[in-house]
């Protein structure tokens, strides 16, 4: 299977911290991948990584074959990565449609991906003259992930969806996220191991700072040792 993304023995340092140790993530094209661990493993700073939050100071992080570690991260999303941030990140003080319209990376993109969008989280539709302030958790969710969607992405970097949500607000996310892989790779960060395992086909554990296990999400799925020995779930 084609490779969309190939993260080679990434070390990435926060301050004076060596937060990632040596984290190798590689992605099929059309799946969607899901980081495993515990909190404070690394997770995150791997997705930062990849876009170029917090750059790594050694390894590779290869997109559609091309080199792209020490470029600018507004750069690499240009070149078609969509990143949605943990804790809901969206303008809070501007409308619905404002979050979404000032998301375009060229004049046009909202409009030819409103549709979509709106067929996809329709609450959004109702709700595009409300203020960020105004919406529930979920709908921030909602937003936060349209946001990632009007320009042209062919991998969306995800991190953390279901955080906080109620069960029936997740099942809509997990569903959204389902459609979205139908044209969209997909790189899952999520504490919740029953969603990520109803989701990814593919799966990395990380543990303190190294990528420690990575396989298909069917064999982790009967590997109750690892589950309970890496994520600590039963």
């Amino acid at each position: 299977m084609e490779t969309i993304l190939d993260v080679q023995n990434i070390h990435t340092f926060i301050g004076q911290y060596h937060i990632l140790q040596g984290v190798n993530v590689r992605v099929p094209k059309g799946s969607i991948t899901a980081l495993l661990g515990r909190n404070g493993a690394g997770k995150t700073t791997t997705l930062k990584s990849i876009i170029g939050l917090t750059p790594p100071r050694e390894g590779k992080v290869i997109y559609e074959g091309k080199e792209v570690q020490g470029t600018r991260s507004f750069d690499i999303a240009a070149k078609g990565i969509g990143f949605v941030p943990e804790h809901r990140a969206i303008f809070r003080d501007l409308t619905v449609e404002e979050n979404l319209k000032i998301a375009e990376r060229v004049k046009g993109d909202y409009l030819r991906k409103k549709e979509f969008i709106f067929d996809l989280f329709p609450d959004l539709k109702r709700l595009m003259t409300l203020s960020g302030t105004a919406l529930s958790g979920g709908q921030q969710q909602m937003l936060a992930i349209a946001r990632a969607l009007v320009p042209e992405n062919h991998l969306l970097l995800i991190d953390e969806p279901s955080e906080g949500l109620a069960p029936v607000i997740i099942e809509h996310m997990m569903k959204a996220i389902r459609l979205l892989s139908k044209d969209s790779t997909i790189v899952l960060v999520e504490q919740n191991f029953l969603v990520a395992s109803q989701l990814a086909e593919y799966y990395v554990i990380i543990e303190e700072g190294r990528s420690v296990q990575a396989g298909s999400m069917k064999d982790l799925v009967n590997d109750k040792a690892a589950i309970h020995r890496y994520l600590g779930a039963a």
